[in-house]
């Protein structure tokens, strides 16, 4: 009978497979940390949630919106002296707590996530407009005028296309993509 892994065996796995250095490699220098522009708006900054992920505090971690928080701007995969894929960390983390449908309620990044890997299965392409609806209405009546007044100009000037154009070859795409991602029958 295999072993169940830990909380840290299964993120440093997900590092592994997709490139990253295993972050059993972090001397908790917390430059990664210091270099962070979003480490404001994170509840725990990434070198706390490196060590709480080695520590196997697998709730704290999902319960955190560090990961969401994340700008993807890779300094800290850059500066890492350890050579740790931070940055790899974090989409890590995203994809395990949508895999186990474990994270804080009313994040956006989760709805989004979806919303933009089912669109993307579903043509091959990104198409803004499709994902726009689910979020106009958060910044109110006036950020609606806003961005309604941004698709029109980039309709008009030829920089957005009204329909979403699909891949060559969509079927195999979209095949592909089912075999990794469990996503379902997309539209």
């Amino acid at each position: 009978m295999a072993a169940e892994l830990s909380f840290s065996d299964e993120i440093a796995n997900m590092m592994y497979a997709s490139h990253g250095n295993p972050i059993r490699e972090c001397i908790q220098c917390g430059t990664c940390s210091g270099t962070c522009p979003a480490a404001e708006f994170m509840d725990h900054t990434p070198r706390q949630i490196i060590g709480m992920i080695r520590a196997d505090l697998k709730d704290e971690v999902l319960a955190s919106n560090t990961y969401w928080s994340c700008a993807s701007c890779y300094h800290c995969t850059v500066r890492c002296p350890a050579g740790i894929d931070i940055a790899d960390m974090m989409y890590a983390l995203k994809r395990y707590s949508m895999w186990k449908k474990s994270y804080q309620e009313g994040l956006i990044g989760p709805a989004f996530s979806e919303s933009f890997v089912k669109m993307i299965a579903g043509s091959g392409r990104s198409f803004e407009p499709q994902l726009a609806p689910a979020y106009l209405f958060k910044y109110g009546p006036r950020g609606l005028i806003q961005e309604a007044q941004m698709a029109t100009s980039l309709v008009f000037k030829g920089r957005m296309p009204l329909l979403p154009r699909k891949i060559k070859g969509l079927e195999n795409f979209q095949r592909m993509v089912r075999r990794i991602i469990p996503i379902g029958e997309s539209s």
